[in-house]
């Protein structure tokens, strides 16, 4: 008999998760959320060039002890903060502990000075293109062909002066 992620999910008080930045010794676990999460996954090297250049804007959510999801954000030089990646190890889904890490991820974006903030996620991510919708992020363009498969990607944007702050 199956079960399905969410009826596997563990129920956990939002309030004892902590979200921090990243440190070196968390790759391996975000590499670890990202296999579970993702077709495609971010090369060791990349992931490591991307936490030290960006130490405020990649975070982790950790629950005793262990890390179980992961934001990774940035600043480009035109002023766009852009989320890079976001996800929460299959075990924890359902916990708010991916709106926690985007809520987190764009407060430090805008208080870096993003006048907006941009990421581009599959259409048929449904369960994500909501969650993005939620807190205020609109559907711009469709990119075709924008993942390795073939597959295409919305490119979603929330002006900072519209955050509310979820």
């Amino acid at each position: 008999m199956s079960t399905s992620i969410r009826e596997a999910s563990r129920r956990i008080p939002l309030a004892m998760v902590a979200i921090r930045p990243a440190r070196i010794f968390d790759i391996n676990e975000v590499m670890r959320i990202e296999r579970a999460s993702f077709q495609e996954q971010y090369p060791k090297g990349l992931l490591m060039m991307f936490l030290e250049n960006n130490p405020n804007t990649f975070l982790v959510a950790e629950y005793g002890g262990k890390v179980i999801g992961y934001v990774m954000g940035y600043l480009r030089p035109d002023l766009e903060g852009h989320i890079m990646s976001i996800a929460v190890d299959p075990e924890y889904r359902g916990n708010g502990i991916g709106s926690a890490l985007l809520a987190e991820a764009i407060e430090r974006l805008i208080r870096e000075g993003a006048r907006y903030i941009g990421l581009e996620v599959r259409v048929s991510n449904i369960g994500a293109i909501r969650l993005y919708e939620r807190f205020g992020f609109m559907r711009v363009k469709r990119i075709i062909g924008y993942y390795s498969d073939g597959e295409d990607a919305y490119y979603m944007l929330l002006p900072a002066d519209e955050w509310r702050g979820n």
